[in-house]
Parts: C-alpha cells; structure tokens; sequence
C-alpha cells in the first residue's frame, strides 16, 4: 500500500470569504532555459460547515522544508491577497512578500487569454480564476510544433471578471 507524505493545515472562513491557497514552486535546473522560473499548483481542500462559518483543511503533498504559499480570500467585489510559508508544523505569513502580479480580467466579447508556456511536468506559471466560485479556468492544451514546446490558453465568457495572477522573479533593478 502507498503512503502519502504530506502536511495539512486548516482555516476557517467568515461568511461570505472563500480562499483558495497555491503552492509556488521553482522549477529544476535543467528546464529553466526554456521554462518559466516558478509555477502555481492549487492546494487540495476539504471543507467541513460549522453554523454560518466553513473549516478547510489544505493539503501539501511531498513538501519541502519550506513551501512559499499564495493565499486568495474572494469577497463580495474584492479579492485579499497575503504571502505565506508553510514551516514544519505551521503557517506563516511572510514579512518579506514574493513578487506576485495580479491583474482583473474583462471583456465584453468572449476572448482567450494570452498564451503560456508550461513546464515538461506540465506545470504553468498563470492562474486565472473566476472570483464568483474561485474555480480555475482550465486551459486548453496543445503542442506547438515551431517551438516544440506544451501550451495553454483559456477561454473567457464575455461580461464577466476574472482574477488572474503570476509569480516572477524579482528584479533587484526595477
């Protein structure tokens, strides 16, 4: 039987938050030439009612000693973006934030999204997510032959918002 080495940790949202968490991950060595520098992978999540509030528990699969977390609370027309650190037995929320852009996407007419490169594990650098029901919008995948490289791109439905965000390296001289 297989084991699962993992951490768990749990929140409870007020009514009427819901939060997503990602864990940032650095891409290995040998495919940072052609890949992105870090992806995004959303936590698993179980969720438990308690009255009016709701318990969730993320879980972290094989972590490493320390695992950089994106932590998105969706409210009603704003969404609270915190960095954290997932240390042996706790959560931590980091002082010295990674660099994140984010940005709300809108259009009147359906559209798709700007294109992304993902990693040979198929991992991605982008997230976009639909703050209604904090579902990811899944992209479509396809090889691009000219680049021999696996990419993704997203539909997005006309008058609706969209909250996406990437992780990229800091530059010291920007």
């Amino acid at each position: 039987m297989d084991t699962i080495r993992g951490k768990h940790f749990s929140i409870t949202d007020p009514q009427g938050v819901n939060t997503v968490i990602y864990r940032i991950n650095e891409t290995e060595k040998e495919y940072l030439e052609s890949s992105p520098k870090y992806t995004v992978e959303r936590l698993p999540i179980s969720e438990e009612l308690r009255g009016e509030l709701k318990k969730k528990t993320f879980f972290v699969d094989e972590p490493n000693e320390e695992e950089y977390l994106v932590i998105l609370s969706f409210g009603k027309d704003r969404v609270v973006v915190n960095m954290g650190i997932l240390e042996e037995d706790s959560v931590k929320i980091s002082k010295k934030p990674v660099p994140i852009k984010f940005s709300t996407l809108y259009s009147e007419k359906e559209s798709e999204y700007k294109e992304f490169v993902y990693t040979p594990n198929l991992k991605r650098p982008i997230s976009i997510i639909d703050p209604e029901t904090t579902e990811e919008v899944k992209p479509i995948l396809y090889f691009d032959e000219e680049t021999n490289e696996v990419r993704g791109k997203c539909k997005l439905k006309p008058y609706k918002s969209y909250f996406s965000f990437e992780i990229r390296e800091k530059k010291e001289d920007v």
